[in-house]
């Protein structure tokens, strides 16, 4: 037996979206002069609200394989925007933090990503929102 969502392609739909999405941020912070790509952008964000993530939480936290997110991290820290400290208890581990450079490049990119964040949004509604939210984490918690 067919079910409705057989025929629908809604996973081409999000992806579709996501990438239109990222390519608006990324035009804009590249026309804005910053030296930041959208994956770069995410790391950033994630540390700015969790100073002292571990590098295994920030990948859990944004789906990324820890190899890339090293390698993320890596790029971040010549840029002087990231610093890695020990982790208490395991010498090992790194523990994630913005440097001053870093916490000034988030806020003067915050701007960008919530202009970017209130055009995709455009009028929509509080309520359409939730609904939104509601069907993303259904869809999510089904693969979970």
């Amino acid at each position: 037996m067919t079910h409705q969502s057989d025929h629908r392609a809604y996973f081409f739909k999000i992806d579709t979206t996501i990438k239109k999405i990222r390519n608006a941020l990324q035009k804009q912070l590249t026309e804005a002069g910053f030296d930041l790509t959208v994956d770069q952008w995410v790391l950033i964000d994630h540390i700015f609200r969790k100073q002292g993530i571990s590098q295994n939480e920030l990948a859990e936290m944004t789906f990324k394989d820890p190899p890339t997110v090293t390698r993320i991290v890596d790029l971040l820290e010549k840029k002087g925007m990231v610093e890695r400290g020990p982790a208490a208890g395991d010498r090992r581990k790194f523990n994630l933090f913005l440097t001053k450079n870093g916490e000034a490049i988030y806020n003067q990119a915050f701007p960008i990503v919530a202009d970017i964040r209130r055009k995709g949004w455009g009028s929509l509604s509080d309520s359409d929102y939730q609904h939104f939210v509601r069907i993303m984490d259904s869809i999510y918690q089904n693969f979970t």
